[in-house]
Order: structure tokens, then C-alpha cells, then sequence
């Protein structure tokens, strides 16, 4: 069978699918260059403390926490495409913002300092609560049922390849020649965010919600989407396993100051080795696009998990820069798998009419974990140590799979063709 007539490839007919794809591409490019900026910034410029690496990512978490409790009543009530465009123009207003900070010539945000940084990751962490609980199920709306788990895979993939190429050009350009060039990092993201809406525009599809049987308040909507997850324990399982796994494995955040007290190394360092998670996802995707983990799904889950915690344990015993990006390469193949499984897990068994909200559920389960994972990772590297600290994560989230796997011994049965 020829490469370009595998049925994972045949997603690509389909317009829509591919100006989403080229989406979400630019968006997570913009987002990662901008992230991976900030974190340099606040490192390199203001202190060179583990805990404020933390700080960036607990800043962010607590808005998007307590605002995906209402995007998710968004997502299934307003025009998907609609939540997306405004979305994506308040972060390319926050681009806008982070670059007139990092401009000399512009005094009076320059002297905010540290400050408009922090305050444009909490602006951040609001708008992507509504991204994230609408970007899947708008995406469930553009392709059929049959594709449900292609799609997944080449949503992942965009989304990885973008944060490959995202942290590697702001830190090449960050630390070009010794000199601190954020503000080209910053404009560079405004010109991402432009082509990201450029793409979104051009979707036909609207993402209208279906229609409710009965008009629900944003509590009542709240309260069907958690009775939904907590009842299903498949659902329940999957997000719970990548919870735990993101939340005690978040090693990434740490990476700054790996690549400094460790490695001894600078920003364009940073770049390459941050990258080194994504890498190893996009090759794992194109792996899945052949050998998708659909008949044995529950298997694939659980071992990939587990993997992520060794090679997250034998990233913290790393000496040498080859070493440490070889590691943090195999925490991101394995943890695309459970990113495919998960996302393959919400699209078959969630209702259209209730998929923005699950999604919110899920990002809060999954996305905030990243966030709060990276404060928690800062905290225990400032009390125990910066090595202790990832070998004790890594550990922990193999001991949730050992517990997770013993409350509900049938994930490791699942079947996603039976789902489909």
C-alpha cells in the first residue's frame, strides 16, 4: 500500500481539516515562542530562581482553573469558530503587549518589568480555557466519525511539531551572540498569531452548538459535564493517569535551570534541549499513523505512562547534554500516546451537545496540570533540590499508574474499535 493511500492520510481531502491543522500549527508555534520567552526572560533578566520558573506556570493555572469553568458552557452554547477568532485576537494583543514591554524605546511598559509579564500569562491563562474547551470538539464537528482518531493523531502532531520549532527560535534568537533579543521573539509571535486567524477565517464550517432540549444555567451545565466524567470510568481513568503524570512528571518547566546548574550551558541550550519532548512526539505520531493504538489502547495508556516516569527519572540522573535530551525525547513519544488514546477516548464517548464542556473538564484535569506541575516542580526544587525534585515526580507517576490500574483493572482492556 502506498504511502499517500493509507487511510490515516485520506483526512487530508477534507479542506477544513487542513486549514485547521495549519491552525493550530502557527497557534501552538506563537504560544511555545512566546512561553519559552518569557521563561528566559524571567530567568535570565530578573532572578535566577527555580521558584519563579514555578511562579510563571502557577500565574497562569489559576485563571485558566477557574475560568474553564465557564468556557466549557461557552463552547456549547455560542459559535465555535467565533469563540476561536476572539481567542486567538486577544493573544495577538498580548503579543502586541509583550513586544512594546520588550522595546527600550517604549518607557512606560518597559518599566513594568517582570510585572507585564506575569500579567499577560494570566491574560493567557483565561483565553486558553476557552480555546482549549472549544479547539477538540469544533474539530469533531469538521470531520467525520471514522476519522475521529486520525484526526487526533494529526492534531497532536501539528501541535508537537510546532513546539519542536517554537522554543528553539526564541532561544537561537534570544541568545544570538550573547545578546538578549526578545523583542524579536515577541514580534515574530505577533506575525504567528496573524497567520493563525488567517487560517481559522477561512474555515466555513461555523461550529454551531446543537440544540439543547432544555435551556441549562452555567451551573446546571457544569454539573452535567463533571456527573459525565466521574460516572465514566474509562473517561475518569484517562484523564486521571495524564493528570498525575503532567502534574508530579513536569520536568520541562525545570529545563532553564537544568540546561544553567547542571549542564552548564546558555539559552540556545535551552531551545534545542526544550525541543527534545516534541521531537520525540512527532516521531512517535508518524509511528501511530501506521500502527494506531486503537485495538489495545488500554495497554498502550498505561505503558506509556509508565515509561514517561522512568525516562523522566533517568533525565533528573543525566550528566550530559546528549544524555538529557535523549531522555526528555522519550518522555515526549510516550506521552504522545496516552495524548492520542485520551483525545481518541473523549471524541467516541462524549455527546456533541456536551463536548465543549468535557473538554473544559479535560483541560483542567490535563492542561492546568502542566501549569500547576510546573509551580509544584519549582517548589520542590527550591526545598529539596533540582535533581530530587524530577526523580521524585518521575517516580510518583508511576506509582498512580500502579494505583489507577488497580481501581479499574478493565482500562487495560479497552478496544477503541469497539467505540467507533
Amino acid at each position: 500500500m502506498s504511502f499517500f493511500r493509507t487511510e490515516s492520510l485520506q483526512i487530508f481531502k477534507i479542506k477544513e481539516f487542513r486549514l485547521f491543522v495549519l491552525a493550530r500549527f502557527f497557534l501552538t508555534l506563537a504560544v511555545q515562542m512566546q512561553f519559552s520567552t518569557i521563561y528566559l526572560q524571567v530567568y535570565y533578566e530578573y532572578s535566577k530562581e527555580e521558584l519563579m520558573l514555578g511562579l510563571i506556570g502557577l500565574t497562569e493555572a489559576l485563571p485558566f482553573v477557574v475560568a474553564s469553568f465557564f468556557s466549557g458552557h461557552v463552547s456549547d452554547n455560542f459559535f465555535r469558530k467565533r469563540i476561536i477568532l476572539i481567542g486567538m485576537f486577544a493573544l495577538l494583543i498580548g503579543a502586541v503587549l509583550l513586544y512594546l514591554n520588550s522595546e527600550p524605546l517604549v518607557y512606560l511598559l518597559k518599566n513594568a518589568g517582570v510585572l507585564a509579564l506575569f500579567a499577560v500569562v494570566f491574560l493567557f491563562g483565561i483565553i486558553r480555557s476557552f480555546l482549549a474547551a472549544t479547539l477538540q470538539p469544533y474539530l469533531s464537528q469538521i470531520v467525520p466519525r471514522q476519522f475521529y482518531t486520525h484526526s487526533a493523531t494529526w492534531n497532536s502532531t501539528a501541535w508537537h511539531t510546532g513546539a519542536i520549532l517554537g522554543p528553539v527560535i526564541a532561544g537561537l534568537i534570544y541568545g544570538y551572540n550573547n545578546q538578549l533579543n526578545a523583542k524579536w521573539c515577541h514580534l515574530i509571535e505577533v506575525i504567528l498569531f496573524l497567520l493563525a486567524l488567517s487560517f481559522i477565517w477561512r474555515i466555513n464550517h461555523k461550529g454551531a452548538p446543537e440544540k439543547q432540549d432544555k435551556k441549562e444555567s452555567v451551573l446546571e451545565g457544569i454539573k452535567v459535564g463533571l456527573n459525565f466524567v466521574f460516572k465514566n470510568k474509562m473517561v475518569l481513568s484517562a484523564l486521571s493517569l495524564d493528570l498525575f503524570a503532567v502534574l508530579f512528571g513536569g520536568a520541562v518547566a525545570l529545563i532553564p535551570a537544568f540546561t544553567d546548574k547542571v549542564l552548564h550551558m546558555g539559552p540556545e541550550a535551552y531551545g534545542l534541549l526544550r525541543t527534545a519532548p516534541a521531537i520525540g512526539a512527532v516521531l512517535m505520531a508518524l509511528v501511530m499513523v501506521f500502527y494506531p493504538p486503537a485495538k489495545k489502547a488500554g495497554l498502550a495508556l498505561i505503558w506509556s505512562v509508565v515509561a514517561f516516569g522512568i525516562f523522566t527519572i533517568l533525565f533528573a540522573l543525566s550528566t550530559t547534554y546528549f544524555m538529557a535530551f535523549a531522555m526528555l525525547f522519550f518522555t515526549g513519544a510516550f506521552d504522545n500516546v496516552s495524548v492520542v488514546v485520551r483525545h481518541s477516548i473523549l471524541q467516541l464517548m462524549t455527546p456533541d451537545n456536551m463536548r465543549g464542556r468535557v473538554s473544559a473538564i479535560n483541560s483542567v484535569f490535563i492542561g492546568s496540570s502542566n501549569e500547576i506541575g510546573a509551580f509544584e516542580s519549582g517548589s520542590t526544587a527550591k526545598l529539596f533540590g533540582l535533581i530530587p525534585s524530577i526523580i521524585v515526580g518521575g517516580g510518583l507517576t508511576i506509582f498512580v499508574v500502579a494505583v489507577i490500574n488497580k481501581l479499574n483493572p478493565k482500562l487495560k482492556k479497552l478496544d477503541i474499535n469497539r467505540l467507533q
